[in-house]
């Protein structure tokens, strides 16, 4: 079983920029997208302080975000690295495997990557991320490069949105038809 002790929320920028954003989605009727809190057991708690000094994963969590966007079934995780590549060890088989599923059952699984150095955000496809996993898994490059990372599918601000994630969807969508 896993244990938490707080590190600073690592993190926390990119989600706090998902949230504000999915809650101007919700406001204009184009998204319901949610955070999923990823459920602890507290084992310690600091009294004076009213806080949780240590706790414990009760289960796997899946991913970030569930949610509907116009009638699409989405789901995804936000990750954000200093570096100038995403290592493979920050995403988790038990994500692999949910974001496959539900990918099987005809949903929209993708990451928001944020790329630290640059202040670049990106929306990385499922079936790329699948693809980069398996070769990781055997014995491939254990990280995709930023340079990998598609330019059509950098996620912009606009119209006092901070991650416009949904024009980035439509691309993607609309390039996935053709």
């Amino acid at each position: 079983m896993g244990y938490w002790t707080s590190r600073g929320l690592r993190g926390s920028q990119l989600e706090e920029n998902l949230n504000i954003t999915n809650k101007i989605y919700l406001e204009q009727g184009l998204a319901v997208v949610q955070k999923i809190p990823t459920a602890i057991k507290p084992v310690e708690l600091d009294p004076g302080k009213g806080t949780i000094k240590l706790a414990y994963f009760e289960e796997k969590s899946t991913v970030d975000y569930l949610g509907n966007i116009q009638g699409i079934p989405v789901c995804f995780d936000a990750k954000e690295t200093n570096q100038k590549r995403l290592p493979i060890a920050n995403i988790h088989r038990h994500q692999i495997e949910f974001m496959d599923a539900f990918d099987k059952q005809e949903g929209l699984s993708f990451l928001i990557v944020h790329f630290k150095f640059c202040d670049e955000t990106f929306l990385l496809p499922f079936e790329i991320l699948k693809a980069y996993w398996d070769r990781a898994q055997n014995d491939g490059r254990k990280s995709i490069p930023y340079a990998d990372f598609d330019q059509h599918l950098r996620i912009y601000s606009a119209h006092n949105i901070r991650l416009h994630y949904l024009e980035t969807i439509n691309l993607y969508l609309t390039g996935k038809e053709k």
